[in-house]
């Protein structure tokens, strides 16, 4: 069991309220959340879920209304100073002068930091090195991004806001920063992750936080997350053209839409299996087959599409955590 010694991050209770009286409108509503050390947690949620309002507590950025927040063991707001020394932050947008070199944003970024690193070293971390000498305004987007998270990392910080770490990347460098925020995890980092892309989320986190109406509704590993979500299968309905009925393949539900078959199952193996050998049987070939187990965008689809139905009906869903 994880213990409250080794956690980097630890909420409780925590609220946040904007304006008072009847205009007061609660972001966020007692949210519970742990990010151990040497671990990734990604927070998600859809637009409005109290996302920025909470990680703005996290970093010290604002007090909680109500609840503890404890980051290394600190009060984020009243210990700011102590502990902005051992966070990093990446921010969507760094606003960093388009006329200053890389080397001249990193030099004075580490004049504001901590125990800063050697820029060369941080440089060839993120692939910089030859862009030394380049203007900010002359960077690619790709090229601006990973110079913000190479200035979030000058400080070698024990804990990282990562805030859209991939945003603009192409598909090479969205690897890259990948493989970065996986090994800093691993050198024993903390990290807090916020991503729209959640394929992204499904590749780095350890865990999920997913937030809703200022709420932590779901919690839990990738895995868990998913686990009360069926898989598909789908093929072309040009498939099935002189074919006898589709077998009983213990679906839970099959649908026919525009030109394509999808099977929902919760048995994907024995689903499958089923469906290619009856295909075999009567010599089908089941065009554009695909078969995928169910994925976080699912669980956020569905999330989406209960909160439209009945906002304050969502089941909340959490694992065994530690006290």
């Amino acid at each position: 069991m994880t213990t409250a010694q080794t956690m980097a991050i630890r909420c409780r209770g925590v609220k946040r309220t904007y304006g008072s009286g009847k205009h007061a409108f609660a972001a966020v509503r007692g949210v519970d959340f742990d990010v151990p050390a040497g671990s990734i947690t990604a927070l998600l949620g859809t637009n409005g879920a109290g996302k920025t309002s909470t990680v703005e507590l996290l970093e010290g950025l604002a007090q909680a209304d109500e609840g503890e927040i404890r980051v290394l063991g600190l009060d984020p707001w009243r210990d700011r100073g102590a502990v902005r020394r051992r966070t990093g932050v990446l921010l969507q947008a760094s606003g960093f002068s388009g006329d200053l070199t890389v080397a001249e944003t990193m030099r004075m970024q580490a004049c504001l930091t901590s125990r800063a690193r050697p820029v060369d070293e941080v440089l060839d971390e993120l692939d910089l090195r030859g862009k030394r000498t380049t203007r900010v305004g002359q960077l690619s987007g790709g090229e601006q991004r990973r110079l913000d998270l190479a200035c979030a990392l000058l400080g070698d910080p024990d804990v990282l806001f990562l805030d859209e770490p991939s945003n603009g990347l192409d598909v090479e460098s969205r690897r890259r920063v990948w493989d970065l925020v996986a090994r800093l995890r691993d050198r024993g980092t903390a990290i807090l992750l916020t991503t729209h892309y959640l394929d992204e989320a499904q590749r780095l986190a350890d865990r999920i936080e997913l937030m809703h109406v200022g709420q932590i509704v779901r919690s839990g590993s990738p895995a868990a997350i998913v686990a009360d979500l069926p898989s598909t299968i789908a093929f072309a309905t040009s498939s099935l053209r002189s074919a006898p009925p589709l077998p009983d393949l213990g679906q839970l539900r099959l649908v026919e839409h525009r030109g394509t078959v999808t099977v929902e199952t919760h048995d994907l193996q024995g689903s499958l299996a089923h469906l290619l050998d009856w295909a075999a049987r009567h010599g089908l070939t089941l065009s554009e087959l695909r078969a995928e187990t169910a994925s976080l965008e699912r669980a956020f689809l569905a999330l989406t599409q209960a909160s439209q139905t009945d906002p304050e009906q969502i089941d909340t869903k959490h694992e065994e955590s530690a006290a």
